[in-house]
């Protein structure tokens, strides 16, 4: 039976949606955490031991979530995918991928790089070499967020700089949330009240949706209250979505994009905020009539897994 390793430390909405997209191809999707995988070179020629899977290998995975945890255990668990795209298994998206978004900071680099716009980006290890970052920003009349390194859904977020008035300095950067790292991104002030961004999810190389996140609060994540509003997918939000996703080399992508104001009076400009490799679409799919699920599985079976296919059935018949 062809079988898909669903990777996910959530057994929920998203793993559902890809499993019924997944059946109606005839496949079965199973759920695994990849907390539970583990490396056992004694159980099979392969030296993997996936829930579920006995001593077979998956005919391909999705990366659903990579769960948060120590350094040595985020490790193991990108070692485990690392092992199976090796393998011959399509990984999707690969680990190598989610090494560069699930870091922000070689996010920014690598979308630097390709001549992407996005804000000026500081990332460092020393707490004077941050706040003499931002002590100049706030010279300057401007904020900066600070971002845990690999923190997502708008979780540990923070203003520093020159903040409705008055100076604001660095949160505390030795705390688990930090790490002991500074990740400075520019702030940019909403060019209308309310403030939103944009998140738009490329599939395969193509953007096929977008959304507007709207709230009150300067975080704009569905996860920390914004609200979803239907937003058209115009030519300029797909092409820059679509360019910062082959930056980093994902087979999907969900990107946060936002207008910038070209100084007091000027036009706007977009700019790239983040480039998620393990995005979430159930806000976006709230204000889309199209099934995204299914959009995921076509793009995995008839792209990525007839590119691998001679490097599966080589892995699984190996004596």
């Amino acid at each position: 039976m062809n079988r898909v390793a669903i990777m996910t430390d959530t057994v929920g909405w998203h793993c559902r949606r890809l499993q019924d997209a997944l059946q109606a191809r005839g496949m079965v999707g199973h759920c695994v955490d990849l907390s539970a995988c583990r490396i056992d070179t004694t159980a099979s020629w392969h030296g993997l031991q996936l829930p579920g899977f006995d001593h077979a290998l998956p005919q391909a995975v999705i990366v659903r979530a990579v769960a948060g945890g120590t350094f040595e255990q985020v490790t193991k668990r990108l070692g485990v995918l690392h092992a199976l795209n090796d393998l011959g298994v399509p990984v999707y998206n690969s680990p190598r991928a989610i090494e560069h978004s699930v870091d922000k900071s070689a996010t920014s680099v690598r979308l630097h790089a390709a001549g992407i716009p996005t804000p000026p980006t500081w990332a460092t290890e020393s707490p004077a070499e941050a706040e003499r970052i931002v002590v100049r920003e706030a010279a300057a009349g401007r904020a900066v967020v600070v971002k845990p390194l690999f923190g997502s859904q708008g979780k540990g977020l923070a203003l520093a700089g020159w903040v409705n008035g008055a100076y604001q300095a660095l949160p505390p950067l030795a705390t688990p949330l930090y790490g002991g790292m500074a990740y400075l991104q520019r702030y940019l002030p909403p060019v209308s009240e309310p403030g939103f961004d944009w998140r738009v999810l490329v599939i395969g190389g193509q953007a096929v949706g977008a959304m507007r996140r709207v709230s009150r609060h300067w975080v704009h994540n569905i996860a920390q209250g914004a609200r979803a509003e239907r937003q058209p997918l115009t030519p300029e939000l797909a092409e820059l979505a679509e360019r910062a996703t082959a930056a980093l080399g994902l087979d999907y992508a969900g990107v946060d994009l936002m207008a910038a104001r070209l100084g007091p009076q000027g036009p706007t400009d977009l700019q790239v905020l983040e480039v998620n490799g393990v995005a979430a679409w159930q806000g976006l799919q709230q204000v889309m009539d199209q099934p995204l699920a299914p959009l995921i599985v076509n793009d995995l079976i008839d792209r990525k897994m007839a590119q691998h296919g001679p490097a599966i059935r080589i892995a699984r018949h190996r004596p």
